[in-house]
């Protein structure tokens, strides 16, 4: 193969390796060279799995020799959240000092189906401790270190997802698992300038996945364009006897041409008050080129208090979730300091206060799905401000300090969203822009995505990562 694998996409990958022009197994040795010299680069990697992606990839590479290829991800190297479980004796630690030697004696059911589709797992990757359920507020709650952002190495690279946004952006590795509960897949893929899809609720499952709250937490991919993000969800989708919260839904990825199809999109009113003046400007520009393959309109959402409903569940949640954790005392050992205490406060939350915003999430839901029906998606801002610096403390919408009205409804209502690199800020950071659609509509919102990156160029351009710090 004359050209560099690293930055091509999924899909040109799985042609190469269909035709055999290029082997999974110097593929796999690439990537896991690259994770273990520039991993340490972003504070991107918590364990290399050579041995096991060595054997993935010799394996991948015997059966397509012998014509059983099982579809786009066979032979491509991947990287995982680290709150996903692996055997084998490869720690999950959850991004928390205190579990550093945490393991598990089986796969999560993502990283199962992956296998299964071909897939090779070369890391584990960096995440903010806990995902971020202890109520961090600077990039520096992981024993990992602060994700390091490979656009500029004094920025953050987002959170929870931390290493899977550098290590996508950094080209460590083609894709990349996150999770979501408000904003920890479409943050890293803003900051970093790629795509990052968080699939509708219930459409991956989560067992073998840390719990930050039961009833927001998504799992998906971090990938270079929105259409890699789409054969990985395929990948990935489907019901779960292990988890009850899946849909029966059958789903697999329409990937056709969107050239030529118009689409209907909608923008809440007032979306980017309250974001930096280059994420308004873009996405001001953003609107222009959707024009040109649809139509725009603005919409007014009745008054309801969105973010309090979502940030209310997500709180009480959290505290129960992590109930034993807590309890022990094993908080002090966290890497955050504002980790150490936050989560008490959370227990003084009423249970009727839960419980109000329960039955409020069901008219969220109706109320976003009734907007929802006259669009193929709901556009804004993906972030509302470049990443931070890396001693910087950061606003959170979680923490109620800046707005974020879509990612309260999309989570609040599992709805689906895909985050793309619409441009960059004057000190040359990634801003982006948010597809939102109806719930169990991914297809919708990766067709707008694909239509937009059809005709923008902002997801070919990569940062200047070939050689370690």
């Amino acid at each position: 193969m004359s050209e560099s694998p690293v930055f091509l996409p999924v899909r040109r990958l799985a042609g190469l390796v269909r035709s055999r022009a290029v082997s999974p197994v110097a593929l796999a040795e690439t990537f896991l060279d690259r994770l273990e010299t520039l991993g340490p680069t972003y504070n991107a990697v918590v364990t290399v799995t050579r041995e096991r992606a060595m054997a993935q990839a010799r394996r991948a590479e015997q059966e397509i020799a012998a014509g059983r290829y099982r579809g786009p991800l066979h032979g491509i190297p991947y990287g995982a959240k680290d709150l996903l479980a692996t055997s084998g004796g490869i720690p999950t630690t959850w991004g928390a000092a205190p579990l550093r030697e945490q393991r598990f004696d089986f796969d999560a059911t993502v990283i199962r189906k992956l296998e299964e589709a071909g897939a090779v797992l070369c890391a584990k990757l960096a995440m903010v401790e806990l995902a971020g359920g202890m109520g961090y507020r600077q990039p520096h709650a992981s024993f990992t270190g602060p994700g390091i952002n490979p656009w500029n190495p004094g920025a953050w690279s987002g959170g929870s997802s931390s290493g899977s946004g550098s290590a996508v952006a950094a080209g460590l590795v083609p894709f990349a698992i996150g999770s979501e509960t408000w904003g920890s897949i479409l943050s890293p893929a803003g900051f970093c300038g790629i795509a990052g899809l968080r699939p509708s609720y219930g459409r991956v499952s989560r067992h073998g996945a840390m719990a930050l709250c039961w009833t927001l937490d998504k799992l998906g991919p971090l990938c270079l364009a929105a259409e890699d993000c789409g054969l990985v969800l395929e990948a990935i989708a489907g019901t779960d006897p292990a988890d009850p919260t899946t849909a029966d839904r059958p789903w697999s990825y329409e990937g056709a041409d969107v050239a030529g199809r118009r689409f209907r999109f909608g923008v809440i009113k007032g979306v980017a008050i309250g974001c930096e003046e280059a994420v308004r400007a873009n996405f001001e520009r953003s609107l222009e080129t959707l024009r040109a393959i649809g139509t725009v309109e603005e919409v007014e959402l009745p008054e309801l208090p969105w973010e309090a409903i979502t940030r209310t569940i997500l709180h009480v949640e959290a505290a129960s979730a992590f109930e034993d954790f807590i309890e022990s005392g094993k908080i002090a050992e966290l890497t955050a300091p504002e980790d150490h205490y936050t989560p008490y406060a959370r227990d003084a939350i009423l249970a009727k206060d839960y419980v109000k915003a329960l039955r409020l999430r069901g008219v969220m839901a109706r109320e976003a799905d009734r907007v929802l029906s006259r669009f193929d998606a709901l556009v804004g801002p993906g972030r509302a401000a470049v990443a931070p610096g890396l001693e910087q403390e950061f606003r959170s919408a979680i923490r109620g300090s800046v707005p974020d009205l879509m990612g309260a409804i999309g989570n609040g209502a599992g709805l689906p969203a895909v985050c793309v690199p619409n441009g960059f800020s004057d000190r040359g950071l990634p801003t982006s822009l948010q597809f939102m659609g109806r719930v169990y509509e991914e297809n919708a919102v990766l067709a707008a995505a694909r239509a937009w990156q059809s005709l923008t160029d902002w997801h070919r351009q990569h940062p200047a990562v070939d050689q370690p710090a």
